[in-house]
Order: structure tokens, then C-alpha cells, then sequence
């Protein structure tokens, strides 16, 4: 049982930053690969980004590719997605989530947080 804990998101204009971040509890005595998704009402999960287990890889939406950047600190077991210059498109709920191998896929993953709100107004 892994348990993920997020914080912080919250509310910015279009063309600030915002940073949320993940926290693993519970069984993390292995390393995980993590993801970042986002849902907006009556949507799927959308594949943000994600980062490998080592943090040697990562991956990125097309639509976040430059402004958005995933890191993992593995011997605190979090890992944190820092966003820039931020659009209103990009507001959604941003969970996190934690998985055996890397993936751009939702499903693959079978740990998640508990979601956070990030708004961006124009």
C-alpha cells in the first residue's frame, strides 16, 4: 500500500507559475515511477508528465513541452512538477501518481493522489 499526498496548486494568472508536489508514504522502500495527469469536468485524465524511476527520463505532453518540468528527490520519496507560464487550458485538477514503470498512460499507474486544483485565469 503506497499512499500519495499533494500539495500545493492553487489559483494564477495567465503567464505565472505554480508548482505541485507529491509526497509517497506507506510501502516506498522501492522507487516508482511517477506521473503527472489532469482532469477537467467531464474529461479524461489527461497524461501531463512523467519522470522514470532513476529520474534519467522524462517525458512531457506536447501541450506543456517547454513550460512545464518534472524532478524527483528519491531519498524523500516526492516528486514535484513546477509549471510556467501557464495557460488558461491548463486548468484541471493535477494528480499525481505512482507506478512500477514510466508511462504517458493513465491506467498503468496504480497509485494516485488525492488531486489538486489548479486555476488559471486569463
Amino acid at each position: 500500500q503506497v499512499q500519495l499526498v499533494q500539495s500545493g496548486g492553487g489559483l494564477v494568472q495567465a503567464g505565472g507559475s505554480l508548482r505541485v508536489s507529491c509526497a509517497a508514504s506507506g510501502r516506498t522502500s522501492s522507487t516508482y515511477a511517477m506521473g503527472w495527469f489532469r482532469q477537467a469536468p467531464g474529461k479524461e485524465r489527461e497524461f501531463v508528465a512523467a519522470i522514470s524511476r532513476s529520474g534519467g527520463s522524462t517525458y512531457y505532453a506536447d501541450s506543456v513541452k517547454g513550460r512545464f518540468a518534472i524532478s524527483r528527490d528519491n531519498a524523500k520519496n516526492t516528486v514535484s512538477l513546477q509549471m510556467n507560464s501557464l495557460k488558461p487550458e491548463d486548468t484541471a485538477v493535477y494528480y499525481c501518481a505512482a507506478g512500477v514503470t514510466v508511462s504517458t498512460k493513465s491506467y498503468t499507474y496504480p497509485y494516485w493522489g488525492q488531486g489538486t486544483q489548479v486555476t488559471v485565469s486569463s
